[in-house]
């Protein structure tokens, strides 16, 4: 390995190492004692700083392994290897070796990818020119899940090919599976027939139909070529040999994978719509397959919520869009699919949810980028920074928007209609205007991510899913807790950190601002004063849901279904006491 390639795996080691310490401090699964962490015959200090929510933050650069030596002396070392800290601090965590394996072969790949990241990082002023399709392969993962690029079941090619950061051009795999073994669902404005055209165009669909004695009696659907290798061709082959599924061949469209690995974009085609697809991978803490209820539930799901979204004039005059999954496949196993006790991930193994395209959506020298760029570092400094530059408006102006672009629409979807999505940095994308201002935010992945309040509302009318329900219904507080964990935590936080890192703003006045756009919503919405209170967003304290606890918890033994987070405790909350800012756009 040559000597900048080794630098490159130190600085990216040692930072994987920092953010491992961090998160399992920040979760209470080790608790330090001035800096300090105990492993038995081993320790480890470092330098931290605390931020909101409780969190730690600490310094790559400053982590140090002791031991005692063989003479009875203290044997002090830089420590950069989060792989041998895991093992150091396996008994303290209470870990079995299953789980020390596992975990150490997710940290070993996340470790991988970032290093091939690092070495094919481009200028940050480059990527504020990248459409939003090819800026997600420079984006680093989920900020408090450590192991977030595990991929367990990728090879080391599979990840050179298929990974977001290999940013390399994927065809899909058309399947045809007999009517019966597989179903197609649309919104009512779409046949399968139309779906499909759609996405194949005259030229490939006249050459797949082709290949059948009896088209219309098969279902077609994309797959990822990776799927058909290491899944399809093995626990399907009976029904390859059959004829009961066919493989008709390569689609015409380039696609690439977005930062949840299984949902495509079309980049030869942009008005063709993205694809999400199943991929038998464990991967932030779950594989990643489609379970049955989703795709069945998907176009239902989207039709009701464009009823609420196009009839709302609060919306509406936001320019919140919604990207509906609108069509999709269901592929039940005919024998596991009704067996007990099967594990998830040999269920959920074929099918597909057709969702909407982005760049429909945007208005002429509008510009869009997932959400988790904000949190981006390059070697020249955060890409935030780069935005706030690019729109010449000062630091507190640009993130004033950005706060109203994103609290307004998910303040009033969780209190006027009692609905919540899961706002994270894949799920949100934001859309800035000519001037490079936030002015609007576009929310996907629905079907498995939008939760309903217990609480009847008169507003959102009668639910699609009264006769076989796919709508968690959940009580207020824990409705509230999709938007604390994965915008407030999962975004927000490590936004202010690298704000105040940067002298771009400090967190004070970060979390005013947030607070001030919670209290402009409550004014003007004095009606909902007790939904308000019920979800209670300016609490002292909020319900601790650990993520990576929910891995070294679990385990890697097969489950039937995937299990809710557990929570641990309270954490404190920054909005509580802070003095609330006035937004800078008016409501």
């Amino acid at each position: 390995m040559s000597s900048a390639r080794m630098s490159e795996w130190t600085r990216c080691s040692s930072e994987l190492l920092a953010k491992l310490i961090s998160q399992f401090c920040t979760e209470n699964l080790l608790q330090p004692v001035d800096n300090r962490l105990d492993l038995g015959p081993v320790s480890y200090t470092f330098a931290a700083t605390r931020g909101a929510f409780g969190s730690w933050r600490v310094a790559p650069d400053s982590v140090r392994r002791t031991t005692a030596g063989i003479l009875g002396n203290d044997e002090s070392e830089v420590a950069t290897d989060p792989v041998q800290f895991l093992v150091d601090a396996a008994d303290v965590l209470g870990l079995d070796g299953s789980t020390v394996a596992g975990y150490v072969a997710e940290l070993a790949s996340t470790l991988a990818a970032d290093v091939r990241m690092a070495s094919t990082a481009v200028p940050r002023s480059e990527l504020l020119d990248r459409h939003h399709s090819r800026l997600e392969g420079h984006l680093t993962g989920h900020p408090l899940l450590v192991a977030n690029k595990g991929r367990l079941g990728f090879s080391a090619d599979d990840s050179l090919r298929y990974a977001p950061e290999a940013r390399t051009p994927l065809r899909l795999v058309w399947l045809a599976v007999r009517r019966g073994l597989a179903e197609f669902r649309g919104t009512p404005d779409l046949s399968e027939h139309s779906v499909v055209g759609r996405e194949l165009g005259p030229d490939a669909l006249e050459a797949f139909r082709g290949q059948l004695v009896d088209p219309a009696s098969y279902v077609w659907l994309p797959c990822h070529p990776w799927q058909l290798d290491h899944v399809v061709r093995t626990q399907w082959a009976r029904e390859l040999a059959n004829g009961e599924i066919v493989v008709l061949g390569e689609g015409p469209d380039d696609y690439l994978p977005t930062q949840s690995i299984r949902t495509m974009v079309n980049i030869s085609q942009p008005l063709r719509y993205q694809v999400k697809l199943p991929l038998k991978i464990l991967n932030t803490s779950v594989y990643r397959g489609i379970p049955e209820h989703c795709t069945l539930a998907a176009p239902m799901i989207t039709q009701w919520l464009r009823g609420l979204w196009y009839r709302d004039e609060i919306l509406g005059r936001l320019g919140t869009e919604l990207l509906g999954e609108v069509a999709s496949v269901t592929v039940r196993h005919p024998q596991l699919s009704s067996a007990p006790g099967i594990p998830y991930q040999w269920t959920e193994t074929l099918g597909c949810i057709w969702r909407d395209p982005l760049d429909p959506r945007l208005h002429p020298n509008e510009t869009a980028w997932a959400l988790a760029a904000v949190l981006h570092t390059t070697p020249e400094g955060p890409l935030v920074e780069a935005l706030i530059d690019k729109s010449g408006a000062a630091p507190r102006e640009w993130i004033s928007h950005l706060l109203s672009a994103l609290l307004r629409p998910l303040l009033h979807l969780m209190h006027h209609y009692g609905i919540t999505v899961n706002p994270h940095g894949e799920n949100l994308a934001v859309v800035c205007g000519p001037e490079g201002l936030p002015a609007r935010i576009v929310i996907k992945d629905l079907v498995d991510d939008i939760n309903i309040s217990t609480t009847p509302i008169l507003a959102r009318g009668p639910e699609p899913d009264s006769h076989t329900r796919v709508l968690p219904r959940k009580p207020w507080p824990i409705l509230r807790q999709y938007l604390v964990d994965a915008l407030l935590l999962g975004v927000l936080n490590p936004l202010a950190d690298l704000l105040e890192e940067t002298n771009l703003l400090d967190p004070e006045t970060f979390w005013a601002l947030t607070r001030g756009e919670i209290d402009l919503y409550t004014q003007t919405h004095p009606e909902y004063a007790g939904r308000l209170a019920a979800t209670a967003l300016t609490a002292e304290t909020f319900t601790q849901y650990p993520l990576n606890a929910y891995r070294l918890t679990l385990g890697y033994t097969d489950l039937a279904t995937r299990p809710p987070i557990p929570s641990t405790g309270r954490i404190p909350n920054p909005l509580s006491a802070v003095e609330p800012l006035p937004p800078l756009r008016p409501w």
